[in-house]
């Protein structure tokens, strides 16, 4: 009996969750992860420049987004999404905020997009881009974020007189 449990995917490991992804050839069927869409916060930070990462214009891009972030809007736009605890290769912080990379399928196994608005990577990326900011958890952030500002500046407008 125990030698069956060995043979099931988490086989050797301690930690629940999908099997450990496999080397890439083409001739792995769109379904499968290893063929699936890496996407780091990076790609779509307004913070970073085009050297540090990122990949569509300033304009179309967030401030700070997250993994998490990320991975929310995508399965809100039925894709099938996978969240891995890996590193971006240019980023310089090694903090547990900065890691996070999303899987995407962005195609069916006959090679047809899975939502035919978002075909490709950058499209995926622009809609990230345009739909993160939506988010209820961003919304209720701006306003506590304006009102720090605004107190941080009022301090620093009242020169050198009144120092306590």
């Amino acid at each position: 009996m125990a030698a069956a449990h060995a043979h099931g995917p988490h086989a050797g490991g301690s930690r629940p969750g999908p099997p450990p992804l496999t080397q890439w050839s083409p001739d792995k069927k769109h379904s499968d992860r290893e063929r699936w869409v890496c996407i780091y916060p990076a790609y779509i930070n307004r913070k970073k420049t085009r050297q540090e990462g990122r990949k569509i214009p300033k304009d179309k891009c967030v401030d700070d987004p997250g993994a998490q972030e990320i991975r929310d809007v995508l399965q809100a736009a039925n894709f099938n999404v996978l969240l891995e605890f890996k590193q971006y290769s240019r980023e310089p912080s090694r903090e547990l905020q900065h890691r996070g990379r999303i899987r995407v399928q962005l195609r069916h196994d006959n090679g047809s997009a899975i939502n035919s608005e978002y075909p490709t990577r950058d499209s995926l990326l622009t809609y990230l881009g345009k739909t993160i900011p939506l988010l209820k958890s961003r919304q209720t952030k701006a306003p506590e974020q304006a009102q720090a500002a605004a107190s941080a500046n009022a301090g620093q407008k009242k020169g050198k007189g009144k120092r306590r």
